[in-house]
C-alpha cells in the first residue's frame, strides 16, 4: 500500500529527460517515478522535462536513479548541459548525412548488379557489404537503442519494426553473399531470376534507415524549439532586482524579493515583479503583457508587471505577486501546459504501427514456424519468415510524412507560409474558429497620426510643425507617430530649445521663440489651458493636444490602423465557413472600431496574457477546434493553447517558437491560405500512409508464401516510394485564392 507525504512535506523538482523517443517513452518514465511511494510525476515529451511532487525526505538521486534504470538519462533542471539540446539534434544530423551519402551509391551498385549479372566484379557483395555497415551499425543505432529499450519493457513501437527489418535485410544479405547466393529465385512464381539478387536487400536497409533519421531529424528540431519558446519566456523576467530596505537600495537575486517588499525600478530596467507603484511617475512599456504598442502611463497607486519596461522615470514599487504567482511565471505555466498537451496527440504512423508491429512480427513468427512443421528446409523457412519482416519494414511509410511535410513546406515556403510539423497539419483539419489578435496582427502595430485638427488662428502646417519640433526629441511610440506625419507634410522641422520630457504628460521645449506644449488633456488640465469640449478624442484614438504660448493650437488623432489585407483576409476565412474573433488587451471602444471595419462581430477586449489562453481554452471548452494568430509576446500561451497556432514573422521570438506555423507574408490573407494548404498536405499524407500501408498488407501474404523474391520485393518497394514522392510533389500546384 501506498502512503502518500503530508502536503507541508512534499516538494516539487524539474528533470531535464534524455532519450525520449516517442510519447510512450514519456508515460513509461511517468510510471516509474509514480511507483516510487509519495511521489506524483508528469513527464513532457514535447518539452522532456518532468515535474515530479516528492516528499522532503527523498533524495534527488532517486529519481535521477529510477529514471536510469528505465533506460532514459535524466538531470535537475538548471544542471545540465545548456547545449545538450543541440548536440542531441547535431548528432542526428551526423548520422542523417552519413546514411544518406553511402545510400545512394549503395542503391545504385546493388540494384544495377543484382538485375544485370555481366556487370558483377569479383567481391562485389563485399563491396555493397562494406557500405551497408555504416548505415546499418551506426546511422540506425537510435533505432536499435530504443528496441532494446522496449525489449526489456516488453513493448514494441515503429522503432522495433525499424531495427529488426533493417538487421534482417543486412543479416540475410550477408548470408546470400557468403552461403545463399548460388540458387536462382522467383519473381512471384513466374520463373526464375539471376542468382545472387538476394543482395538487393542492402537499399532496402539504408533507405529505410535514412528516411526515417530525416523524420526524426526533424522532429527533434521541432522538440528542442518547443523548449525553447519555455526558455524565452524565462528569459524575459529580471534576473536581480534593487529592494529598498530602511532606505537604502541594495541589489539582491530576484528570488530573495518577498510580497510586500519595496523594489526600485530605473530608467531602462525591467520590472522584476508584479506590484503597486508606491512613488514616482513615469510610462511603462508594456508589450510584453498586452501586446499594445502605446507604453502605459504609470503613476502612485498604479499597478505594473513584471517583465515590463521602465521608459523614463524612477518607479519604487511595492511587489504585490512573486516568483510562480506573476503573470509572467502564469505564461510559461500555461505555454508548458499547452505543449504537453500538443505532445499527447500522437501522430498517425505511430497509431497504425501500435498495431501493425505486433502483428507483423506475430506473423513472422509464424511463416518460420509453419515451414519448418511443414518439412521445408531451415533456409527456405527462415527466407519467408525474413522476407515477411523487410517487405513490411515501412519504408514508404517513413516516406508518406516526410515527403509531403517536404513538398508543402516548399510550396509554403514560396507562398510566405512556414509548417513546422504533422501537429499542424492534423489541426488543420477540423479548425472551425480563427482568433485574431488585434495589434500587430490585424493592426501595423505603429501609431500614425489620422486626423489633425488645428484650433483657430493655427493652419495644419503650423500644427504640425510645432508639435513634430518638440516630439522631434522624444523617444515614445506616440512622439515617433508626430514626427513622422509632420516630416511627411514639411521639408524640415525647426530646432528646439530647452526640451523636457514630462513622464506620463508629454513633452515641452522653445520653438522659434514660443513656449509649445505637447501632452494629453492631463497635462493642459494641470497647466490650466483651456480646450473646448468638441475637441475630444474619437473612439479608437489617442488624442495629442498642441499649445503654443498658453493657448491651445490643436489636436492630432492617432491610432493603430488596420492593415489594407485585414477585411479581404476575414472575408476569405468567412467564405471558408470559418468563424473569427478579435481578441485584445485593449479597451472595448478601440477593438470594436476595428472589429467594424474588417468585418468581425465577436470582440473580446481588455483581455491579459493568461486571460488570452482562457478565452482559447474557453472557446475550445465550448467544442470550437480553434487557430490563433498573433504575434507578441504575450500571445505565446494563447498560441500554444490553441490547437493550431500562427505567429506573423514580424512578431517576437516567443510567439514564433510558441506557433505551429509562422506567416512570413505580411499580407494577411496568408492565414486562409494557411489553412487551406496545412488541409490539403494533411490529405495528401493520408493518402500516401493509405497506399504505404495497404502495399505491406497486400505484400506480406506473398512473402509469408514464399512467393516474393527480392528483386520483385525492392522494385516493389521502389515503385511504393515513388508513388508517394508523386502523389507528394502535387502540392507544388497548390494556389493562393484570388
Amino acid at each position: 500500500m501506498t502512503i502518500s507525504a503530508p502536503e507541508s512535506a512534499v516538494r516539487t523538482v524539474e528533470l531535464t529527460v534524455s532519450g525520449m523517443t516517442c510519447a510512450a517513452c514519456s508515460a513509461r518514465v511517468e510510471r516509474t517515478l509514480n511507483k516510487l511511494d509519495g511521489v506524483r510525476a508528469s513527464v513532457n515529451y514535447a518539452t522532456e522535462r518532468a515535474t515530479v511532487q516528492v516528499p522532503e525526505a527523498l533524495d534527488d538521486d532517486v529519481l535521477i536513479e529510477r529514471v536510469r534504470k528505465s533506460g532514459y538519462t535524466a538531470e535537475i533542471r538548471g544542471e545540465e548541459d545548456p547545449d545538450i539540446g543541440f548536440a542531441r539534434v547535431r548528432d542526428l544530423r551526423r548520422r542523417l548525412v552519413v546514411a544518406a551519402l553511402l545510400a545512394i551509391p549503395l542503391g545504385n551498385l546493388s540494384i544495377t548488379l543484382a538485375l544485370v549479372p555481366r556487370l558483377r566484379f569479383p567481391g562485389w557483395e563485399l563491396l555493397c557489404l562494406a557500405l551497408a555497415v555504416p548505415v546499418v551499425f551506426w546511422s540506425a543505432l537510435p533505432f536499435h537503442r530504443a528496441t532494446l529499450r522496449n525489449l526489456r519493457h516488453r513493448s514494441s513501437s515503429m522503432d522495433t519494426l525499424v531495427s529488426l527489418g533493417v538487421l534482417s535485410s543486412f543479416a540475410w544479405s550477408a548470408w546470400s553473399a557468403f552461403a545463399g547466393g548460388t540458387e536462382p529465385g522467383y519473381w512471384i512464381g513466374f520463373g526464375p531470376t539471376a542468382a545472387g539478387a538476394d543482395a538487393i536487400y542492402l537499399d532496402v536497409a539504408a533507405g529505410v534507415t535514412t528516411f526515417l533519421l530525416a523524420g526524426r531529424y526533424f522532429e527533434s528540431r521541432s522538440r528542442r524549439s518547443a523548449a525553447g519558446l519555455l526558455a524565452a519566456l524565462d528569459a524575459l523576467a529580471a534576473k536581480d532586482v534593487r529592494v529598498l530596505r530602511d532606505g537604502v537600495e541594495r541589489m539582491v537575486p530576484v528570488g530573495e524579493l518577498a510580497v510586500g517588499d519595496l523594489f526600485v525600478v530605473k530608467p531602462g530596467e525591467s520590472i522584476a515583479a508584479d506590484g503597486v507603484v508606491r512613488n514616482g511617475l513615469s510610462t511603462v512599456d508594456v508589450s510584453a503583457v498586452t501586446g499594445e504598442p502605446v507604453p502605459a502611463e504609470v503613476a502612485t497607486g498604479d499597478r505594473v508587471v513584471g517583465a515590463s519596461v521602465n521608459r523614463d522615470g524612477r518607479l519604487v514599487v511595492r511587489a504585490t505577486a512573486v516568483g510562480t504567482h506573476t503573470q509572467l511565471a502564469q505564461m510559461t505555466a500555461l505555454a508548458e501546459r499547452a505543449q504537453a498537451r500538443k505532445a499527447a496527440v500522437q501522430r498517425l504512423v505511430d497509431r497504425v504501427c501500435a498495431v501493425f508491429v505486433p502483428a507483423v512480427l506475430g506473423v513472422a513468427a509464424l511463416t518460420l514456424a509453419v515451414w519448418l512443421l511443414g518439412g521445408a528446409p531451415a533456409r527456405e523457412g527462415f527466407a519467408a519468415a525474413v522476407a515477411v519482416l523487410i517487405i513490411a519494414c515501412p519504408c514508404a511509410l517513413g516516406l508518406a510524412t516526410p515527403t509531403a511535410l517536404m513538398a508543402g513546406v516548399g510550396r509554403g515556403a514560396q507562398l510566405g507560409i512556414l509548417i513546422k510539423g504533422p501537429d499542424a497539419l492534423e489541426a488543420s483539419r477540423t479548425v472551425d474558429t480563427v482568433v485574431l489578435d488585434k495589434t500587430g496582427t490585424v493592426t501595423t502595430g505603429k501609431m500614425t497620426v489620422t486626423a489633425c485638427r488645428p484650433a483657430d488662428g493655427f493652419t495644419r502646417g503650423e500644427l504640425l510643425r510645432f508639435a513634430g519640433a518638440v516630439e522631434a526629441g522624444s523617444e515614445h511610440a506616440i512622439a515617433a507617430a508626430v514626427v513622422a506625419a509632420a516630416r511627411a507634410e514639411l521639408p524640415d522641422l525647426p530646432p528646439v530649445e530647452g526640451f523636457g520630457a514630462l513622464p506620463g504628460l508629454g513633452a515641452k521645449g522653445e520653438v522659434e521663440g514660443q513656449e509649445v506644449l505637447v501632452g494629453n488633456a492631463r497635462l493642459f488640465a494641470e497647466r490650466g489651458i483651456a480646450v473646448p469640449d468638441d475637441f475630444t478624442a474619437e473612439d479608437g484614438t489617442t488624442s495629442i493636444l498642441v499649445a503654443v504660448d498658453g493657448g491651445l493650437a490643436g489636436q492630432l488623432a492617432i491610432r493603430d490602423v488596420v492593415k489594407p489585407s485585414a477585411r479581404a483576409a476575414v472575408e476569405a476565412l468567412h467564405a471558408l465557413g470559418l468563424r473569427t474573433v478579435l481578441l485584445t488587451g485593449d479597451n472595448e471602444a478601440a477593438a470594436r472600431v476595428v472589429a467594424d471595419e474588417i468585418g468581425v462581430s465577436d470582440v473580446r477586449a481588455g483581455v491579459l496574457p493568461a486571460e488570452k489562453a482562457a478565452v482559447i481554452e474557453e472557446l475550445r471548452a465550448g467544442g470550437a477546434r480553434v487557430a490563433m494568430v498573433g504575434d507578441g509576446i504575450n500571445d505565446g500561451p494563447a498560441l500554444a493553447t490553441a490547437d493550431l497556432g500562427m505567429a506573423m514573422a514580424h512578431g517576437s521570438d516567443i510567439a514564433v517558437r510558441s506557433a505551429d506555423m509562422v506567416l512570413v507574408r505580411e499580407d494577411l490573407r496568408v492565414v486562409p491560405d494557411a489553412i487551406r494548404l496545412a488541409d490539403r498536405t494533411l490529405r495528401i499524407i493520408r493518402g500516401n500512409l493509405a497506399w504505404a500501408f495497404g502495399y505491406n498488407v497486400a505484400a506480406i501474404p506473398l512473402a509469408a508464401l514464399g512467393l516474393l523474391n527480392p528483386l520483385i520485393a525492392g522494385a516493389a518497394m521502389s515503385l511504393s516510394s515513388v508513388l508517394v514522392v508523386s502523389n507528394s510533389l502535387r502540392l507544388k500546384d497548390f494556389r493562393r485564392a484570388a
